[in-house]
């Protein structure tokens, strides 16, 4: 199986050039799709990579492809790139959502398959991945031609089962909020144990001191959240873009 680690030196910069940028507080200027961003250096690397957040691209330090973009540049187009092949940019940067979004689901189910409390669903687990894992594997074509939703609607459920079986070992009174509007919302000290907080928007939530263990974070939005002193001990599914998005403390697990 591929790496799910994002690479750099080993992409052609498609997440520099593939997706639009909107001005905003995440992007200090507008992009269109298919035009490289102004950073961008001949080498494919950032020019300002050590300065994102100081110079207006908070953005890009949370982006993460889980490996995407090295798998396109040297396994999809065989080390080409969209600078010395402009033919092939096109489907270089349509490859990139759809292979991103395959290897997100492939983190996670390497994350569930860590889960002791769902080893009864290992097998299963294991099956998704090595099927998620071949139908990024495949050609351009074969890629654009894929159902992305239809795969994760397979995924979804198995990954769902697996979180609440390892929640239902946390104690506590596990609370459900799923896709909830928690913006701003103060639980400092709060007993959030088990707690499924998948696709809940977080941003600028207080949630210093909570106890989050065994807490679900599939696809929260975290940016800005504090989570300065809280127990993340076997936290689920937190991604390290989550991490980047959010305040935390040098001691933080």
């Amino acid at each position: 199986m591929t790496g799910l680690a994002a690479d750099c030196s080993r992409c052609a910069a498609l997440c520099c050039v593939a997706p639009a940028f909107a001005k905003s507080s995440d992007f200090a200027v507008d992009k269109p799709a298919g035009r490289p961003c102004r950073n961008l250096r001949d080498d494919f690397l950032c020019g300002i990579h050590e300065e994102l957040p100081q110079r207006g691209f908070p953005g890009c330090v949370v982006f993460d492809c889980f490996g995407a973009g090295q798998r396109i540049t040297q396994e999809t187009f065989g080390g080409r790139d969209w600078r010395t092949t402009p033919a092939i940019a096109g489907e270089m940067f349509a490859s990139l959502p759809i292979v991103r979004q395959l290897h997100e689901l492939m983190w996670y189910l390497t994350e569930a398959l860590k889960l002791e409390e769902a080893r009864r669903l290992h097998p299963k687990l294991s099956a998704a991945l090595t099927e998620t894992d071949q139908l990024a594997g495949a050609s351009a074509a074969e890629l654009r031609a894929l159902d992305v939703d239809a795969h994760r609607g397979r995924v979804n459920p198995l990954l769902r089962r697996a979180s609440e079986m390892a929640r239902a070992t946390a104690g506590g009174r596990r609370p459900d909020h799923s896709g909830a509007q928690l913006i701003g919302r103060r639980m400092r000290g709060a007993d959030l144990r088990g707690a499924s907080f998948r696709g809940a928007l977080l941003i600028g939530a207080d949630l210093r001191d909570a106890d989050l263990r065994r807490a679900d974070f599939t696809g929260a939005d975290l940016r800005g959240t504090d989570l300065r002193g809280a127990n993340l001990a076997g936290v689920l599914f937190l991604t390290a873009s989550q991490r980047r998005a959010a305040v935390t403390g040098a001691d933080q697990p």
